[in-house]
């Protein structure tokens, strides 16, 4: 048997585990598909377990646990489309400095670098700009081995296919290599200030448009940042205040050289786009409706003041524009992401549920790798090709290998 026994895994932040009977850590796409099919000919369910920087139980299983962190090289690039594919256990930070070498850069990205590519497009993972797509948007292709070993190819020229497959969260087979669309290589001109609540939600809109970049976060007592390790921008703050206070960000495009300071730096776009986070934290986000983000983070911002001030972690918000991957967060919608977080050993479950009912109300989708309260019903109003994304997964999956009981639930 090429697969070994298994054992424990957990995720990054500890709120996700299980027990595998078996797991396996292929080093090519022959050896990744003669495992899928072994655990497929034995009855096992197959998941793949990425970085383990998702919140929800997408990774369990009691089956064959596949990692495909010896998948990491860049596999072909074609300079003329700018067109680079990759191994899918590349990390987003890997691929950052392979494409830097080329000349190359991805067109966005998010705040964490460190998660394997796959898992993080898969998801619905994005980063910041009123005019950009999430990160599933720039793939172009993957190849994908199906639960007999056999590989299907997804190259574009099927509209229907790729879309369907740029936001999967793995359930229509485990992605080998992913085809990306990059861009020219360009620096970000990055800055960092505080502002006060209410003139950062006088400023919104304006801030959106004018920038490739905008975001902030929302602290609701001074010692809020320390927990997302945001630096205390006080020199350079637009009020005196430390508490109910937005830290902001704007990057752009810049033909500047590379510089830094306390505030403000210039640098390569992949060397910008990530902070640094301690993994202490369980996050739940979702997207809302652009039209509604700014009355959407009044009322959580009301929420944590009033009824549970002990709550004290950022919201993190951030602008994505629609795409039209089926199952993808930002589904011909274009979206503010608002984020919560509670901390581990803390009972925050009613907080989160809390947000989730007033989040409910505007019609918001999740990222599937963060804490969510969906289940079939929810998928169903939320997601208008819901039911093509289960046919076409139950065409392709008939046995149901690459679910477990939360993704059953979601897309069984």
């Amino acid at each position: 048997m090429i697969l070994e026994k298994g054992g424990h895994w957990r995720n990054w932040v500890g709120n996700q585990s299980c027990i595998a009977r078996y797991k396996g850590s292929p080093t090519s796409e022959a050896q990744l598909a003669e495992m899928v099919a072994e655990a497929n000919a034995n009855g096992l369910n197959i998941r793949v377990a990425g970085s383990g920087h998702s919140f929800t139980p997408v990774v369990g299983t009691g089956g064959a646990l596949l990692s495909l962190a010896g998948m990491n090289s860049v596999l072909d690039v074609d300079l003329a489309s700018s067109r680079v594919t990759v191994a899918a256990g590349m990390r987003i930070g890997e691929v950052g400095r392979a494409l830097k070498s080329l000349g190359l850069s991805l067109t966005n990205q998010g705040d964490i670098d460190s998660q394997a590519i796959a898992g993080a497009f898969a998801t619905g993972t994005h980063g910041t700009g009123a005019r950009l797509s999430c990160l599933a948007s720039q793939v172009v292709g993957m190849r994908l081995v199906q639960p007999d070993g056999s590989i299907l190819e997804i190259d574009g020229s099927d509209e229907r296919m790729l879309h369907a497959a740029q936001v999967s969260v793995g359930v229509l087979g485990v992605i080998s290599a992913i085809t990306l669309q990059t861009m020219p290589a360009y620096n970000l001109h990055e800055r960092l200030w505080r502002e006060d609540f209410e003139s950062c939600m006088a400023r919104h809109d304006e801030l959106a448009a004018s920038h490739r970049h905008f975001g902030f976060f929302w602290c609701p007592v001074a010692e809020s940042r320390h927990l997302y390790c945001l630096p205390d921008t006080a020199p350079v703050s637009a009020t005196d205040k430390t508490a109910d206070v937005c830290e902001m960000k704007v990057m752009d495009i810049t033909e500047a050289p590379p510089m830094a300071s306390p505030f403000e730096k210039v640098a390569y776009s992949s060397e910008i786009y990530p902070i640094e986070y301690v993994p202490n934290f369980h996050e739940l986000e979702y997207a809302v409706p652009l039209e509604h983000g700014k009355d959407a983070i009044r009322a959580v911002r009301d929420l944590m003041l009033t009824k549970h001030t002990n709550c004290i972690y950022p919201i993190e918000y951030r602008f994505t524009a629609g795409d039209p991957a089926w199952m993808s967060p930002f589904h011909h919608q274009d979206s503010i992401t608002l984020s919560v977080s509670g901390g581990p050993g803390i009972d925050y479950w009613d907080y989160l549920k809390d947000v989730d009912l007033i989040l409910r109300r505007y019609g918001s989708r999740p990222h599937w790798g963060k804490l969510h309260f969906l289940d079939t019903d929810d998928v169903d109003s939320l997601y208008p090709r819901a039911k093509d994304f289960r046919a076409l997964r139950r065409r392709l999956d008939g046995e149901g290998r690459f679910l477990n009981d939360h993704l059953r639930m979601l897309f069984g």
